[in-house]
């Protein structure tokens, strides 16, 4: 489809030089459909924001217990159980 755009001159020029004027169809509709896709990709994170629930921070209640609490598995050469009521992905 044929599609008539207004484009700057300093512009066309940076394209030109850049990708020659025998290529600038096929740069802009590069440019084009990558600009639609970030934007798709945007409109996808947007309606993602908070579906994921916030189960709070590891510590609950007590940080300086949670962070006694890892110092000493670790010191005794295991790994720090998670302390939180849920389970690590």
């Amino acid at each position: 489809m044929r599609l008539h755009i207004s484009i700057d001159d300093g512009v066309i020029e940076e394209l030109d030089k850049r990708v020659g004027a025998r290529q600038r169809n096929e740069f802009i509709e590069r440019a084009v459909r990558q600009a639609l896709g970030d934007l798709q990709r945007a409109e996808t994170l947007e309606q993602a924001l908070g579906s994921i629930e916030d189960p709070g921070p590891q510590w609950g209640d007590d940080p300086a217990g949670w962070v006694r609490n890892q110092r000493t598995d670790r010191a005794a050469g295991g790994q720090a159980a998670p302390t939180s009521s849920t389970s690590p992905s």
